[in-house]
């Protein structure tokens, strides 16, 4: 299932999706793994949730961003929820169409049985409609 966290910036966005994360770490059964563009909130993360700076990867295109994510799901079978802070910018999708990207995500998270939470920087309308049903 992928959920998103909306709002324009400085929303607070990245505090809604630390909470989450912070839940769901209580209850948590698997690994989860926080994606975000600096390490800027590591000391905000519990010691159980890996943090993966994806600046420090040559990504340079939104087909490379979904190999990257694949490659975490395919090392980690243990892998329960991947939450992806700045979701726009660390999948180089800033003022482009998220559409076919949401859907891949979905066969992704449908496929491996990963929970995919992912803060955006669009106001409702901005959004595809049939992504409208996963914001949290």
């Amino acid at each position: 299932m992928v959920q998103l966290i909306i709002g324009v910036k400085g929303e607070g966005k990245t505090k809604k999706m630390l909470d989450y994360v912070h839940e769901a770490v209580k209850t948590a059964e698997g690994n989860l793994v926080y994606l975000d563009k600096s390490a800027q909130n590591i000391h905000e993360l519990d010691n159980r949730v890996r943090l993966i700076n994806v600046s420090e990867y040559p990504i340079q295109n939104t087909d490379q961003f979904i190999g990257f994510l694949c490659g975490i799901c395919s090392q980690d079978y243990d892998l329960e929820a991947m939450y992806l802070d700045g979701f726009l910018k660390i999948a180089k999708l800033e003022g482009q169409d998220i559409s076919d990207v949401l859907t891949q995500l979905n066969r992704i998270s449908d496929q491996f049985k990963v929970k995919i939470v992912l803060s955006v920087s669009l106001s409702m309308d901005e959004l595809p409609e049939f992504a409208r049903t996963q914001v949290i």
